[in-house]
């Protein structure tokens, strides 16, 4: 959620895609994802469509929401431009209608991390679980919150990204976090800086933002307080068991299908 000592980073959404929209790390298991379901899909804090526009580029019958009407816009703008049509909302996770329910839902890129108290983080689950087929999944990607994570040395800002412009130049996404390890939650007083091609600085944005992370067994608890009739837990896109620290965590939850289903 937005800090009030500087503008949300999903505030600027051009900043945001010279940034991340090259990054394809996951975009190989989102398609898939989404083109085996089934049927509609709706990718919940769907940005700018870094997931979503390949998605509907194979095919898929997708929609998307996001909390930031910034983001929808340039989502919108792309797909326009892209010549592709699909629904995209400006909606908060915690309480959405869609007005139809879909076989697959999917929140990626730790987007379920601004879910920030248990109340935020039920109330996202209730709502997807509302509009899911019977049978269908909700599929939610966060990093697993390691003592690796906990032990990094704070009050220092880290170099979390970095991507060369176009015609030269650089932009570098610093961080300095702060990290509440009993409340699971991390603060961030994030730095965009844009660099010439010989490295000098023309421009610094400033942005804060913050997340909470959650465990496994949290999750499968807050899993079944939301509804969910069971789920599974993997480490990796490789569907990998979730078992190292350092893993990715991937989990499905699955609506109980109809009944005689």
């Amino acid at each position: 959620m937005p800090d009030d000592r500087n503008p949300s980073p999903y505030d600027a959404p051009e900043l945001y895609d010279l940034l991340f929209d090259s990054l394809d790390f996951d975009v190989p298991y989102w398609v898939d994802t989404a083109a085996t379901a089934g049927g509609p899909v709706l990718e919940i804090a769907c940005g700018t469509g870094r997931l979503a526009l390949p998605i509907r580029r194979a095919g898929v019958d997708i929609d998307g929401l996001d909390a930031s009407p910034a983001m929808i816009g340039r989502l919108k703008a792309k797909a326009a431009a892209a010549g592709l049509s699909f629904r995209a909302a400006a909606a908060d996770m915690r309480d959405f209608e869609m007005g139809r329910r879909y076989r697959r839902i999917f929140c990626a890129f730790n987007g379920f991390a601004h879910c920030e108290t248990i109340a935020d983080q039920t109330a996202c689950l209730r709502a997807s679980l509302r509009h899911l087929e019977p049978g269908g999944a909700l599929v939610v990607h966060m990093s697993y919150p390691g003592p690796a994570y906990w032990s990094e040395p704070e009050g220092k800002a880290v170099l979390e990204h970095e991507v060369v412009l176009p015609g030269g130049g650089k932009l570098q996404l610093w961080d300095n976090r702060r990290k509440d390890i009993v409340a699971q939650k991390q603060d961030s007083e994030v730095e965009i800086w844009k660099l010439d091609a010989a490295d000098r600085p023309e421009a610094v944005h400033k942005f804060s933002t913050a997340q909470r992370w959650v465990y496994r067994f949290e999750l499968e608890l807050l899993f079944a307080a939301a509804g969910f009739a069971r789920w599974e837990f993997f480490g990796g896109f490789d569907g990998r068991p979730l078992r190292a620290p350092d893993d990715q965590m991937i989990a499905w939850a699955f609506k109980a299908p109809a009944e005689g289903g």
